[in-house]
Protein backbone atom coordinates (compact mmCIF):
# COMPACT_ATOMS: atom_id res chain seq x y z
CA UNK A 1 0.00 0.00 0.00
CA UNK A 2 1.50 3.01 -1.06
CA UNK A 3 2.16 5.70 1.22
CA UNK A 4 0.16 8.90 1.68
CA UNK A 5 1.60 12.56 0.61
CA UNK A 6 1.63 14.21 3.72
CA UNK A 7 1.94 17.95 4.07
CA UNK A 8 2.94 20.14 7.02
CA UNK A 9 0.21 23.05 8.58
CA UNK A 10 3.36 24.86 8.99
CA UNK A 11 3.51 25.75 5.12
CA UNK A 12 -0.06 27.41 5.52
CA UNK A 13 0.17 31.42 6.27
CA UNK A 14 -3.21 32.71 4.24
CA UNK A 15 -4.15 36.04 4.52
CA UNK A 16 -8.00 37.29 4.08
CA UNK A 17 -9.11 40.85 3.79
CA UNK A 18 -12.60 42.27 4.55
CA UNK A 19 -14.13 40.96 1.55
CA UNK A 20 -13.13 37.66 1.96
CA UNK A 21 -13.82 37.04 5.75
CA UNK A 22 -17.90 38.92 5.08
CA UNK A 23 -17.93 36.16 2.12
CA UNK A 24 -17.05 33.71 4.46
CA UNK A 25 -19.82 34.47 6.90
CA UNK A 26 -22.10 31.49 5.90
CA UNK A 27 -22.56 28.23 8.53
CA UNK A 28 -19.46 25.64 8.39
CA UNK A 29 -19.37 22.70 6.50
CA UNK A 30 -20.62 20.30 9.28
CA UNK A 31 -24.03 22.50 9.51
CA UNK A 32 -24.69 23.27 6.02
CA UNK A 33 -27.45 21.22 5.65
CA UNK A 34 -29.09 21.60 9.20
CA UNK A 35 -32.85 22.05 9.14
CA UNK A 36 -35.28 21.98 12.08
CA UNK A 37 -35.92 18.82 10.72
CA UNK A 38 -32.74 17.07 10.89
CA UNK A 39 -32.25 18.08 14.36
CA UNK A 40 -33.17 15.49 17.06
CA UNK A 41 -34.42 16.48 20.36
CA UNK A 42 -33.17 14.33 23.27
CA UNK A 43 -36.94 13.40 24.63
CA UNK A 44 -35.29 12.98 28.41
CA UNK A 45 -35.20 17.32 28.08
CA UNK A 46 -38.28 18.72 26.95
CA UNK A 47 -36.66 22.23 26.15
CA UNK A 48 -34.78 21.09 23.29
CA UNK A 49 -38.26 20.20 21.46
CA UNK A 50 -39.63 23.66 23.43
CA UNK A 51 -36.40 25.19 21.06
CA UNK A 52 -36.95 24.04 18.05
CA UNK A 53 -40.87 25.30 17.81
CA UNK A 54 -39.64 28.49 19.69
CA UNK A 55 -36.80 29.01 16.67
CA UNK A 56 -39.82 27.86 13.63
CA UNK A 57 -42.26 30.99 14.96
CA UNK A 58 -38.80 33.27 14.96
CA UNK A 59 -38.36 32.04 11.60
CA UNK A 60 -41.76 33.04 10.71
CA UNK A 61 -41.67 35.60 12.39
CA UNK A 62 -39.12 36.82 10.06
CA UNK A 63 -40.17 35.99 6.70
CA UNK A 64 -43.61 37.25 7.41
CA UNK A 65 -42.60 40.88 8.77
CA UNK A 66 -39.42 40.93 6.37
CA UNK A 67 -36.39 43.19 7.46
CA UNK A 68 -38.12 46.44 7.55
CA UNK A 69 -39.72 45.44 10.62
CA UNK A 70 -36.93 44.86 12.53
CA UNK A 71 -35.76 45.04 16.57
CA UNK A 72 -38.14 48.82 17.48
CA UNK A 73 -40.92 47.69 15.02
CA UNK A 74 -44.31 47.40 15.61
CA UNK A 75 -45.89 44.17 14.94
CA UNK A 76 -49.34 42.70 15.08
CA UNK A 77 -50.84 39.27 16.66
CA UNK A 78 -48.57 37.64 19.39
CA UNK A 79 -45.86 39.03 19.46
CA UNK A 80 -42.11 37.51 18.52
CA UNK A 81 -39.55 39.25 19.98
CA UNK A 82 -36.89 40.02 17.07
CA UNK A 83 -33.89 38.60 19.00
CA UNK A 84 -33.24 35.56 20.32
CA UNK A 85 -30.80 34.36 22.44
CA UNK A 86 -29.86 30.22 22.93
CA UNK A 87 -28.30 29.45 25.88
CA UNK A 88 -27.37 26.12 27.63
CA UNK A 89 -24.70 23.27 27.91
CA UNK A 90 -22.43 22.83 24.69
CA UNK A 91 -23.66 19.79 22.95
CA UNK A 92 -27.09 20.46 23.29
CA UNK A 93 -27.41 21.62 19.78
CA UNK A 94 -27.56 25.28 19.19
CA UNK A 95 -24.99 25.71 16.48
CA UNK A 96 -27.36 23.38 14.75
CA UNK A 97 -30.53 25.63 15.68
CA UNK A 98 -28.31 28.90 14.50
CA UNK A 99 -27.78 27.67 11.07
CA UNK A 100 -31.26 26.27 10.40
CA UNK A 101 -32.86 29.64 11.50
CA UNK A 102 -30.04 31.06 9.15
CA UNK A 103 -31.38 28.93 6.37
CA UNK A 104 -35.07 30.23 6.84
CA UNK A 105 -34.30 33.51 6.69
CA UNK A 106 -34.85 35.59 3.57
CA UNK A 107 -32.87 37.88 1.98
CA UNK A 108 -29.21 38.41 3.03
CA UNK A 109 -28.00 37.18 6.36
CA UNK A 110 -24.61 36.73 7.77
CA UNK A 111 -23.55 33.70 10.07
CA UNK A 112 -20.08 33.65 12.07
CA UNK A 113 -18.58 33.13 15.39
CA UNK A 114 -17.95 35.92 17.87
CA UNK A 115 -14.40 35.80 16.39
CA UNK A 116 -15.35 36.18 13.01
CA UNK A 117 -17.37 39.53 13.29
CA UNK A 118 -14.77 40.75 15.55
CA UNK A 119 -12.17 40.02 12.79
CA UNK A 120 -14.33 41.69 9.87
CA UNK A 121 -14.20 45.18 12.19
CA UNK A 122 -10.34 44.56 12.57
CA UNK A 123 -9.94 44.53 8.71
CA UNK A 124 -12.46 47.02 7.55
CA UNK A 125 -12.56 49.04 10.47
CA UNK A 126 -15.73 49.49 12.14
CA UNK A 127 -17.36 52.00 10.35
CA UNK A 128 -17.07 50.31 6.90
CA UNK A 129 -17.87 46.81 8.41
CA UNK A 130 -20.96 48.16 9.70
CA UNK A 131 -21.98 49.56 6.64
CA UNK A 132 -20.91 46.11 5.09
CA UNK A 133 -23.69 44.41 7.65
CA UNK A 134 -26.50 47.01 7.58
CA UNK A 135 -30.05 46.12 6.14
CA UNK A 136 -28.91 42.18 6.29
CA UNK A 137 -32.38 40.15 7.58
CA UNK A 138 -30.26 38.49 9.94
CA UNK A 139 -27.21 38.43 11.60
CA UNK A 140 -26.47 34.43 13.61
CA UNK A 141 -23.75 35.31 15.93
CA UNK A 142 -22.37 31.88 17.26
CA UNK A 143 -20.04 31.21 20.46
CA UNK A 144 -20.70 34.91 21.77
CA UNK A 145 -17.84 35.74 23.96
CA UNK A 146 -18.09 38.05 27.36
CA UNK A 147 -14.64 36.99 27.99
CA UNK A 148 -12.76 40.54 26.68
CA UNK A 149 -14.80 43.71 27.61
CA UNK A 150 -13.33 46.02 24.86
CA UNK A 151 -14.64 43.49 22.16
CA UNK A 152 -17.80 42.94 24.14
CA UNK A 153 -18.54 46.73 24.14
CA UNK A 154 -17.48 46.76 20.65
CA UNK A 155 -20.51 44.17 19.59
CA UNK A 156 -23.00 45.11 21.39
CA UNK A 157 -22.48 49.14 19.42
CA UNK A 158 -22.55 46.87 16.25
CA UNK A 159 -26.03 44.99 17.34
CA UNK A 160 -27.62 47.80 17.94
CA UNK A 161 -26.75 50.09 14.89
CA UNK A 162 -27.87 46.85 13.13
CA UNK A 163 -31.34 46.55 15.53
CA UNK A 164 -32.12 50.54 14.90
CA UNK A 165 -31.81 49.60 10.68
CA UNK A 166 -33.98 46.60 11.09
CA UNK A 167 -31.91 43.52 10.88
CA UNK A 168 -32.66 41.14 13.41
CA UNK A 169 -30.20 39.30 15.54
CA UNK A 170 -29.58 35.88 16.76
CA UNK A 171 -26.78 34.40 19.20
CA UNK A 172 -25.50 31.70 21.39
CA UNK A 173 -22.78 30.88 23.82
CA UNK A 174 -21.71 28.14 25.46
CA UNK A 175 -21.71 26.57 29.20
CA UNK A 176 -20.59 23.57 31.02
CA UNK A 177 -23.87 21.20 31.12
CA UNK A 178 -24.09 19.43 34.60
CA UNK A 179 -21.48 21.22 36.18
CA UNK A 180 -21.60 21.44 40.22
CA UNK A 181 -21.20 24.72 41.81
CA UNK A 182 -20.98 26.51 38.68
CA UNK A 183 -24.17 28.99 36.76
CA UNK A 184 -25.56 27.07 34.30
CA UNK A 185 -26.64 29.42 31.89
CA UNK A 186 -24.67 32.33 30.90
CA UNK A 187 -28.18 34.28 29.90
CA UNK A 188 -27.87 36.60 33.24
CA UNK A 189 -24.20 37.93 31.82
CA UNK A 190 -25.06 38.11 28.22
CA UNK A 191 -28.18 40.40 29.20
CA UNK A 192 -25.94 42.29 31.38
CA UNK A 193 -22.90 43.25 28.41
CA UNK A 194 -25.85 43.96 25.99
CA UNK A 195 -27.53 46.58 27.55
CA UNK A 196 -29.98 48.29 26.08
CA UNK A 197 -30.91 45.85 23.85
CA UNK A 198 -31.18 43.11 26.92
CA UNK A 199 -35.55 43.43 26.36
CA UNK A 200 -35.51 43.06 22.64
CA UNK A 201 -33.88 39.10 22.77
CA UNK A 202 -35.83 35.82 24.01
CA UNK A 203 -34.05 33.73 26.30
CA UNK A 204 -34.17 29.84 25.43
CA UNK A 205 -32.50 27.99 27.80
CA UNK A 206 -31.52 24.35 26.74
CA UNK A 207 -31.36 21.75 28.78
CA UNK A 208 -29.32 18.47 27.92
CA UNK A 209 -26.60 16.65 27.79
CA UNK A 210 -23.75 16.39 24.78
CA UNK A 211 -24.54 14.60 21.98
CA UNK A 212 -21.14 14.15 21.14
CA UNK A 213 -20.82 11.63 23.99
CA UNK A 214 -24.41 10.15 23.85
CA UNK A 215 -22.14 7.45 21.74
CA UNK A 216 -18.72 7.99 22.52
CA UNK A 217 -16.46 6.89 25.17
CA UNK A 218 -15.07 9.95 27.19
CA UNK A 219 -11.38 9.56 26.02
CA UNK A 220 -9.64 10.88 23.05
CA UNK A 221 -7.92 8.03 21.20
CA UNK A 222 -3.99 7.66 20.73
CA UNK A 223 -2.10 6.27 18.38
CA UNK A 224 1.83 5.12 18.28
CA UNK A 225 4.30 8.20 17.20
CA UNK A 226 5.55 5.04 14.42
CA UNK A 227 2.27 4.49 13.18
CA UNK A 228 0.96 7.83 12.63
CA UNK A 229 1.37 8.15 9.14
CA UNK A 230 0.23 4.93 8.14
CA UNK A 231 -3.58 6.02 10.06
CA UNK A 232 -3.62 9.37 8.49
CA UNK A 233 -3.32 7.42 5.39
CA UNK A 234 -6.34 5.55 6.18
CA UNK A 235 -8.52 8.93 6.44
CA UNK A 236 -8.39 9.78 2.45
CA UNK A 237 -7.67 13.30 0.99
CA UNK A 238 -4.90 15.48 1.73
CA UNK A 239 -3.55 14.85 4.97
CA UNK A 240 -1.47 16.94 7.39
CA UNK A 241 1.44 16.35 10.22
CA UNK A 242 3.51 18.44 12.39
CA UNK A 243 4.81 18.96 15.78
CA UNK A 244 2.67 19.68 18.88
CA UNK A 245 4.48 22.93 19.89
CA UNK A 246 5.69 23.77 16.32
CA UNK A 247 1.67 23.85 15.47
CA UNK A 248 1.41 26.46 18.99
CA UNK A 249 4.18 28.54 17.74
CA UNK A 250 2.49 28.70 13.99
CA UNK A 251 -0.82 29.58 15.55
CA UNK A 252 0.44 32.22 17.45
CA UNK A 253 1.37 34.34 14.31
CA UNK A 254 -1.46 34.01 12.71
CA UNK A 255 -4.76 35.56 13.63
CA UNK A 256 -7.45 33.07 14.81
CA UNK A 257 -9.68 34.29 12.20
CA UNK A 258 -7.63 32.70 9.31
CA UNK A 259 -7.69 29.32 10.80
CA UNK A 260 -10.60 28.20 8.77
CA UNK A 261 -7.57 28.91 5.67
CA UNK A 262 -5.29 26.70 7.78
CA UNK A 263 -7.25 23.96 7.36
CA UNK A 264 -9.01 24.37 4.25
CA UNK A 265 -9.28 20.94 2.01
CA UNK A 266 -7.93 18.82 4.55
CA UNK A 267 -9.41 15.43 5.63
CA UNK A 268 -7.40 15.21 8.32
CA UNK A 269 -4.16 16.35 10.57
CA UNK A 270 -1.81 14.58 12.72
CA UNK A 271 0.03 16.11 15.60
CA UNK A 272 3.22 14.54 17.10
CA UNK A 273 4.50 14.86 20.63
CA UNK A 274 1.09 16.01 22.27
CA UNK A 275 1.77 17.29 26.05
CA UNK A 276 -0.52 19.28 28.48
CA UNK A 277 -0.11 22.75 27.80
CA UNK A 278 0.93 25.33 30.97
CA UNK A 279 0.22 28.46 28.81
CA UNK A 280 -2.93 30.05 29.01
CA UNK A 281 -2.30 32.18 25.38
CA UNK A 282 -1.60 28.71 23.64
CA UNK A 283 -4.27 26.88 25.08
CA UNK A 284 -6.98 29.69 24.02
CA UNK A 285 -5.04 29.61 20.50
CA UNK A 286 -5.49 25.84 20.40
CA UNK A 287 -9.15 26.05 21.67
CA UNK A 288 -10.15 28.35 18.67
CA UNK A 289 -8.20 26.26 16.14
CA UNK A 290 -10.10 22.92 17.75
CA UNK A 291 -13.43 24.88 16.73
CA UNK A 292 -12.38 25.05 13.39
CA UNK A 293 -11.32 21.36 13.16
CA UNK A 294 -14.90 20.90 14.44
CA UNK A 295 -16.63 23.40 12.48
CA UNK A 296 -14.99 21.71 8.69
CA UNK A 297 -15.14 17.76 10.73
CA UNK A 298 -11.11 17.46 10.12
CA UNK A 299 -10.07 14.28 11.91
CA UNK A 300 -7.20 14.29 14.24
CA UNK A 301 -4.82 11.58 14.74
CA UNK A 302 -1.80 12.29 17.82
CA UNK A 303 0.70 10.68 19.83
CA UNK A 304 1.51 11.61 23.56
CA UNK A 305 -0.85 12.58 26.23
CA UNK A 306 -4.67 12.25 25.06
CA UNK A 307 -6.47 15.13 23.60
CA UNK A 308 -8.46 14.95 26.21
CA UNK A 309 -6.13 15.98 29.18
CA UNK A 310 -4.19 18.52 26.63
CA UNK A 311 -5.60 21.24 29.34
CA UNK A 312 -4.53 20.94 32.81
CA UNK A 313 -6.75 20.94 36.19
CA UNK A 314 -5.53 24.34 36.93
CA UNK A 315 -6.23 25.57 33.37
CA UNK A 316 -10.11 23.20 34.21
CA UNK A 317 -10.22 25.31 37.53
CA UNK A 318 -9.99 28.68 36.10
CA UNK A 319 -11.88 31.34 33.96
CA UNK A 320 -11.96 29.90 31.08
CA UNK A 321 -13.20 26.54 32.59
CA UNK A 322 -16.11 25.97 29.74
CA UNK A 323 -13.81 27.14 26.93
CA UNK A 324 -12.12 24.07 27.61
CA UNK A 325 -14.74 21.88 28.38
CA UNK A 326 -15.90 22.38 25.06
CA UNK A 327 -12.71 21.65 23.06
CA UNK A 328 -12.41 18.24 25.01
CA UNK A 329 -16.11 17.35 23.85
CA UNK A 330 -14.60 18.17 20.40
CA UNK A 331 -11.62 16.36 21.04
CA UNK A 332 -12.92 13.42 21.68
CA UNK A 333 -15.35 13.24 18.60
CA UNK A 334 -12.79 14.15 16.56
CA UNK A 335 -10.17 11.90 17.35
CA UNK A 336 -13.22 8.59 17.96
Amino acid sequence: MPQPTIASLLDRAPEMTGAEIAASLVPPRQFADATLESYRPDPDFPSQATAVETVRAFAEAMRGGGAGRGLFGRRKGPEVKPGIYLDGGFGVGKTHLLAALWRLAPGRKYFGTFIEYTALVGALGYAQAARLLAGATLVAIDEFELDDPGDTMMMTRLLGELAAGGTRIAATSNTPPNALGEGRFAAVDFLREIQGLADRFEILRIDGLDYRRRELEGHAAVTAEDELAARLGTLGGTVTLDDFDALLRHLSRVHPSRYIRIIDGLAGIGLRGVHTLTDQADALRFVAFVDRLYDEQVRIVSSGTPLDEVFGAEMLAGGYRKKYLRAISRLIALTS
